[in-house]
């Protein structure tokens, strides 16, 4: 017998393309604007301060200590989110978290440029609590805010499909290389609109991050 059961939109494809989306606007925005700074690519704001501390860097190490510090209180706030509201059913905990970030975006797009560090601080907050809420498209582990492990992962499917033509690990590569180049466009759209909008592009990112967030109201059927 087939049994129908609802599952909540966060681990979708759908779902996690704008996140991806958003992922690469906010990266590309604290690179190309806030100075240099990443705000996804924890690996990179730490190559930045090694060479800091080497005396080769461009900018003082704060600029790359405080993001670094900013995403590590920000898994922590997210897991405290999900212990604390995980069992709310108004609302899903996933949602309570994207709704801090829209706040907190938003509030970075009317920081000037002096106020660098504070905003890359608390953009590096927003993508650690992304990055910890969600972890999970169509069932596959996954980042909507960073690639690596999305290429490793991606690629290990399609090397495994190719032994054994297995069509559900070819989708799953699929799910892989179209969360990396959903993050690309979010990069390049973010590129092109601080030309235009400056500090106010990371609305973008809000406007996009809203959209998964209404996702999240609606509920999948699915048989088993």
């Amino acid at each position: 017998m087939n049994y129908k059961i609802h599952r909540q939109m966060s681990e979708s494809f759908l779902t996690a393309a704008f996140l991806s989306i958003s992922g690469g606007l906010q990266d590309a925005y604290t690179y190309i604007f806030r100075g240099g700074v990443f705000a996804n690519a924890q690996t990179g704001n730490i190559v930045l301060l090694a060479q800091c501390i080497a005396g080769k860097g461009e900018l003082p190490a704060i600029h790359y200590i405080v993001p670094l510090c900013s995403f590590a209180v920000g898994i922590i706030t997210a897991e405290s989110i999900r212990l604390k509201f995980q069992r709310v059913r108004r609302i899903h905990w996933r949602q309570l978290v994207v709704l801090l970030e829209i706040l907190l975006l938003l509030v970075v797009g009317f920081l000037p440029e002096s106020c660098n560090i504070i905003a890359n601080a608390m953009v590096s907050f927003s993508c650690a609590m992304q990055v910890q809420t969600f972890r999970k498209v169509n069932g596959y582990a996954f980042a909507s805010t960073m690639c690596i492990g999305n290429i490793r992962s991606g690629m290990e499917a399609l090397c495994l499909y190719i032994q054994n033509k297995d069509r559900q690990i070819l989708f799953k590569a699929c799910c892989y290389f179209g969360i990396i180049g959903l993050f690309g466009v979010g990069a390049a759209v973010g590129g092109c609109f601080i030309a235009l909008l400056g500090a106010h592009t990371i609305w973008l990112s809000c406007g996009l991050l809203l959209i998964s967030f209404l996702f999240m109201f609606i509920h999948r059927e699915e048989r088993i």
